[in-house]
């Protein structure tokens, strides 16, 4: 039986190996995901077939049934936010009104504004790096710390911490822990804010040292290329937009007033709130009990019914106040739909193959030695999701995995040591996205490839402001959530 287990384990180690390297060399998560899990099947000496087409594609199919309404509107409203020209015209605004002594303040509270009304961060770096650009020659900036400047307003605190954010990855825990986006808004604004600090200290201090050795913007241009096929296949596992659809459909050139920019943002963010925190608590959802319905609870689905409703008014919203400027709104509300579908299908089939890890004998011993770390279910929780986010490179599919296969253990441990739930999602969000942004991940690759630089030039600024930014974060949402819980 030991040797049996041991070879078990051996497996589900090699699956994870080739899951990672050939996905690091573009391989599509489509082909690898079940590759892997069969090969971990194999050694396991469990059925193939039947892993594949009921556990893996369970696992698969259950995710897509319930995340594909959002992917679906995010991409709808981050293509309309593009196409109509909002999100260059906030850009404009706010880099126009601090100028280019605040260069990179600049940029980092426009990846801010942007990304928290909702838009993937993938398309924002296609209107964000070409300003960025602007300002930063401007300014005689080193461009090769424009990544680091976009990604900290992009994708740190707005994807995990601040409270109602609409992102996939505030999402995915909801349904496991009865939450909100809203969960744990204090621990989460807290995090936000040390984020932000620590990682404008950084820049600031790359700033003045380049300019101390007479380091000005360099040469080059931020011009976006095509992207090649290996850095979609990477894109489309980190994130929610599959940037193959980002130059369909016509950008108007003009854009729409600041102020009508901004309130399509506004209204995703005040609808969540709503319906998150008044509205949908306040109706008779006791149907949902019954078999037809799935025996579920509106506490269950608020949250997800929640984003979705934003996500839908803001997408309508935007499209009353830009009629004239979408002149091919056809084509950018299907390029919008379409994106969706790969990023979903992908992500989709990471969770697939966790569940056929998570099925086999050997993974007791992987969810003991999880189990046991000492410190609580919060030093465990922490230490899972930075693993798996880690090993995949992807927040969301780390998160994912982690979740579908220990998500109601650590419910019923939270209940026993008296942990509330808001806590057990915001500790989630914000470890899944601190090791998730390795060379390999996808919205790293895509940055880079987007404002022309290589890792040897941005990377390690990029790890001080996404990475240790976060961790510090991470470290005082923990310590005071131990000590005064969620808040």
């Amino acid at each position: 039986m030991r040797e049996v287990r041991t070879v078990g384990l051996l497996g589900i180690l090699l699956a994870l190996a080739l899951l990672m390297g050939l996905s690091y060399r573009g391989w599509s998560v489509l082909l690898v995901a079940p590759a892997a899990a069969m090969l971990a099947a194999a050694l396991s000496g469990e059925p193939l077939l039947a892993h594949w087409t009921q556990t893996f594609m369970g696992g698969a199919s259950r995710f897509v049934a319930q995340w594909f309404p959002l992917f679906l509107l995010g991409g709808l409203f981050g293509k309309l936010m593009d196409d109509s020209g909002s999100i260059a015209s906030i850009a404009r605004f706010l880099t126009g009104r601090l100028g280019t002594r605040r260069a990179m303040l600049s940029v980092v509270i426009a990846s801010t504004v942007v990304t928290y009304g909702g838009v993937s961060v993938f398309v924002a770096f296609f209107v964000l790096v070409p300003m960025a650009q602007e300002l930063f020659r401007a300014a005689d900036i080193p461009r090769r710390l424009m990544p680091a400047t976009i990604c900290l307003g992009a994708f740190t605190y707005t994807m995990s911490a601040l409270p109602g954010s609409p992102s996939i990855n505030n999402a995915i825990p909801m349904p496991y822990f009865g939450t909100t986006p809203f969960a744990a808004p204090g621990l989460g604004i807290i995090a936000a804010i040390v984020t932000l600090a620590f990682g404008m200290w950084w820049l600031n201090r790359a700033e003045a040292a380049a300019r101390r050795a007479g380091e000005g913007f360099g040469g080059g241009s931020a011009a976006a290329p095509a992207l090649d096929e290996r850095i979609r296949e990477h894109a489309t596992a980190t994130g929610d937009f599959d940037p193959a659809e980002i130059r369909l459909g016509g950008q108007s050139e003009g854009g729409p007033p600041t102020v009508l920019a901004i309130l399509p943002l506004v209204v995703v963010i005040v609808m969540n709130f709503l319906m998150s925190l008044v509205v949908l608590l306040r109706l008779d959802f006791s149907y949902l009990a019954g078999e037809a319905w799935g025996g579920t609870s509106i506490g269950a689905l608020a949250g997800i019914w929640s984003v979705a409703l934003a996500l839908a008014a803001g997408s309508l919203t935007l499209v009353l106040l830009n009629s004239r400027r979408l002149e091919s709104l056809r084509v950018s509300m299907d390029s919008g739909a379409n994106s969706s579908v790969l990023p979903v299908m992908t992500v989709g089939s990471l969770v697939g193959f966790g569940a056929v890890v998570a099925a086999l004998p050997a993974f007791g011993a992987v969810r003991d030695a999880v189990l046991s770390i000492q410190g609580g279910p919060l030093i465990s929780l922490t230490v899972s999701m930075n693993t798996l986010a880690a090993m995949t490179g992807s927040a969301s599919g780390g998160m994912a995995i982690a979740l579908d296969a220990l998500g109601e253990t650590y419910m019923r441990l939270a209940g026993e040591q008296g942990i509330a739930p808001s806590l057990l999602h915001r500790v989630s969000t914000i470890s899944a996205g601190t090791l998730d942004a390795l060379p390999h991940n996808g919205t790293v690759l895509t940055v880079l490839q987007v404002s022309r630089l290589t890792h040897r030039e941005s990377y390690f600024d990029m790890i001080m402001t996404v990475k240790v930014s976060t961790i510090l974060a991470l470290v005082v949402v923990l310590i005071l959530g131990s000590a005064f819980g969620s808040f």
